[in-house]
């Protein structure tokens, strides 16, 4: 195990090969020069504008190489600078582009959508190692990666929701109450690029909806903490530090929410077996610590 404390040996428990799964996911673009401190700018114009896609080959049944396979969709490389997200079940992906176009024209950091069609998304493609493989490496602290989460958090949940939004397929994911602003409900070192271009970037927005910051973080809290409680996990002992240092670094009030994230996280379809059942030990780890934190 390396100094960040999360470096994987032959994971064997579900939590463990989840994350070393999403950490493959961009391992094929990972920079070898990735800085100790990542750089955190906001998302700004590019230079030299993205070259158009072959709109022949993103709607071809084989547009590409395999880059990685989700509960529910695929990602296809186009090529070097665009990819292609397909849902399987031909679900209309409208409300997700709408949401991801939305917090893109408030400067927020994720990937732009380029077209869009039914169940396809050709998107902008980020190059990059995930947070979870900088902390794996050891390139950034734990407490650097609170931070990084927080801010993320911070800044979506600054960004009103659009008006008249709908999830279009409420099935696709357990029913959330409407909130006042855009959240993720998947925000996890996994889901975060260390890009250059952009500073670190929210990818998998499929989970995107509108609702409340208090929810966001508690989804994230949780899935950090079912790592932390996973007996005998390479990961558990770090993940517990760095939930410990994203309960301190975030501003937002996660308790009240607690609850209604566990029975949400509960129902995630994208939970493998042997998940579920971490979720209300995940939730016991957050009141305590929530709890020692307060009392110090």
């Amino acid at each position: 195990m390396n100094s960040a404390g999360l470096a994987p040996s032959d994971p064997t428990t579900p939590s463990e090969e989840r994350a070393a799964e999403a950490a493959e996911i961009h391992l094929h673009d990972a920079s070898p020069d990735l800085p100790t401190q990542p750089d955190r700018r906001s998302t700004a114009p590019a230079e030299h504008p993205l070259p158009p896609v072959d709109a022949a080959l993103a709607e071809s049944d084989e547009p590409g190489p395999l880059l990685t396979a989700g509960q529910t969709a695929d990602v296809f490389s186009l090529d070097d600078h665009h990819v292609l997200r397909r849902y399987r079940s031909g679900r209309d992906a409208s409300p997700e582009v709408r949401l991801l176009r939305h917090v893109v024209a408030h400067g927020f950091p994720a990937p732009a959508v380029l077209q869009a069609s039914g169940p396809d998304l050709v998107m902008e493609r980020l190059h990059g190692p995930t947070l979870l493989q900088a902390l794996a490496a050891g390139e950034v602290s734990i407490t650097d990666a609170a931070e990084i989460l927080t801010d993320l958090h911070s800044r979506l949940h600054a960004i009103p929701a659009p008006e008249g939004w709908s999830p279009g397929q409420p099935d696709v994911w357990p029913l959330v109450v409407s909130g006042p602003t855009v959240v993720h409900l998947d925000l996890h070192p996994g889901n975060v690029i260390l890009t250059e271009s952009h500073g670190p970037a929210l990818v998998d927005w499929a989970n995107a909806r509108t609702g409340t910051a208090q929810l966001d973080v508690a989804l994230t809290a949780l899935i950090v903490a079912e790592v932390a409680v996973d007996a005998g996990g390479v990961y558990s002992q770090a993940a517990r530090a760095l939930l410990a240092a994203l309960l301190h670094a975030t501003d937002v009030d996660l308790l009240p929410a607690l609850d209604d994230a566990a029975v949400l996280r509960g129902k995630d379809p994208s939970l493998v077996p042997g998940e579920r059942e971490l979720v209300p030990e995940a939730a016991v780890l957050i009141r305590d610590l929530v709890e020692v934190a307060t009392r110090a």
